[in-house]
């Protein structure tokens, strides 16, 4: 088939053909990103959190009336009632374990700081210091969260320390995540080394190293998600949070069983219907804005994919109307239906082709300005080659109909006056 009548009957048409070639341009250039910020955001809410989540649920209060934290007798006030909070909890018929913690993966209240190999090093110095999230907690840790120790030991209760949530402190021991401790001492041989905190010159020894745990930030780069460190300190203050692990099928029973328990010890605390969560709702809720603009971005993918199609429809059911005597006359000249629905594809081929050349140039270019205004990867080139494909196929798909109604003209139509 030549291409040469084809581009001719396309010049009669040039303003029909740049409106669906930029129509298709610009589809492609957003459906390739949209469809880019979809991969992400389903990938970050899919990616493990190195917890057993199953059975985990978590308990947040606040004491009314409490001792102040700022003054030792404050302090160790706070941290008896935190104890026999624990004991309460520990010891409900539910319940396998539980271990205080100031915060949780995924929650989004990050206690945030640096480790580095060095002493003193300046806190803003990102070549010597790597970030990191703080969890505050107890030797219990490990089996609450089921987090899995790869290397060295557990914390004990002899390492464990209290203090209050503004004291400055030191941290004698640590578990780090395997992402961590291969920043810190990428040989491998973290255990039993020391690292500095927050540009402290009193050392601290990693004696174990869990495989992963996600940091409570969930907007973050992947690059700190994983760089999390055990710390094994009780904080004390007016407002506890702890983790709870629920025997296997007994989660309902101990989330119900927890309040009343914990009332009965202590009354002057607020526990509300938020305060025992299921590590289930935590994740639903922190993903909750991801979810909601992979679903975004699909309904605007899919509102640009149906009206370009409705416009590849329309110009080329215009097109076929308009040349009907031309297309009898070319069947009464020998060309088969085959023939005719090739040529309407061809030709749709063509300005498809012309429009996802446009469209990769301007899906770049968007990709760019976005990497520029927002924490945004840039576009592999496998997603612009798919977009192309997609756009071509979509065109094919959409010219079908009028090139087939097309392909049913008659040869007699020749022969009727114009």
């Amino acid at each position: 088939m030549k291409l040469h009548p084809m581009i001719a009957a396309l010049r009669k048409h040039k303003a029909g053909v740049v409106l669906i070639a930029l129509q298709i341009a610009l589809t492609l250039a957003i459906v390739c990103n949209a469809i880019f910020i979809i991969g992400q955001r389903v990938e970050r809410v899919g990616r493990p959190t190195g917890l057993d989540e199953g059975n985990l649920f978590v308990v947040s209060q606040q004491w009314v009336g409490a001792p102040s934290a700022d003054t030792p007798d404050g302090v160790a006030k706070l941290d008896a009632m935190l104890k026999e909070d624990l004991a309460t909890l520990r010891s409900l018929p539910g319940v396998a374990s539980a271990a205080p913690i100031n915060s949780l993966s995924l929650l989004n209240s990050t206690w945030a700081g640096a480790l580095s190999t060095k002493p003193g090093t300046n806190f803003t110095d990102r070549g010597s210091n790597v970030r990191t999230a703080y969890y505050f907690t107890d030797e219990q840790v490990l089996p609450t969260l089921g987090l899995r120790l790869v290397a060295g030991r557990n914390f004990n209760a002899a390492d464990v320390q209290n203090h209050g949530f503004r004291e400055q402190f030191t941290y004698p021991v640590v578990i780090v995540t395997q992402a961590l401790a291969d920043k810190l001492y990428p040989k491998g041989d973290a255990v039993g080394k020391t690292i500095y905190v927050d540009g402290s010159s009193s050392p601290s020894t990693i004696v174990g190293v869990v495989a992963r745990m996600q940091t409570p930030a969930v907007g973050w780069g992947d690059n700190f998600a994983w760089h999390a460190t055990l710390v094994p300190v009780r904080l004390d203050a007016n407002f506890t949070r702890v983790a709870v692990r629920a025997k296997p099928g007994q989660l309902e029973a101990a989330m119900k069983a927890t309040a009343p328990a914990l009332y009965q010890v202590n009354r002057l605390r607020v526990l509300d219907d938020d305060s025992v969560r299921p590590f289930t709702d935590i994740r639903a809720k922190a993903y909750r804005a991801d979810v909601g603009m992979a679903v975004l971005m699909g309904v605007i993918c899919l509102i640009l994919i149906g009206v370009t199609a409705a416009g590849i429809v329309g110009l080329t059911s215009f097109w076929v109307g308009q040349r009907h005597r031309q297309i009898g006359v070319r069947r009464a000249l020998g060309a088969r239906r085959i023939d005719i629905l090739h040529y309407f594809q061809m030709e749709n081929l063509l300005i498809a082709g012309a429009g996802a050349v446009i469209g990769i140039v301007m899906a770049v270019g968007l990709n760019m300005w976005l990497m520029s205004r927002y924490e945004m990867d840039r576009l592999p080139v496998f997603y612009a080659l798919i977009g192309v494909v997609a756009v071509l196929a979509l065109g094919q798909c959409a010219v079908f109909v009028p090139a087939r109604r097309a392909s049913n003209v008659p040869p007699v139509v020749a022969t009727r006056a114009a």
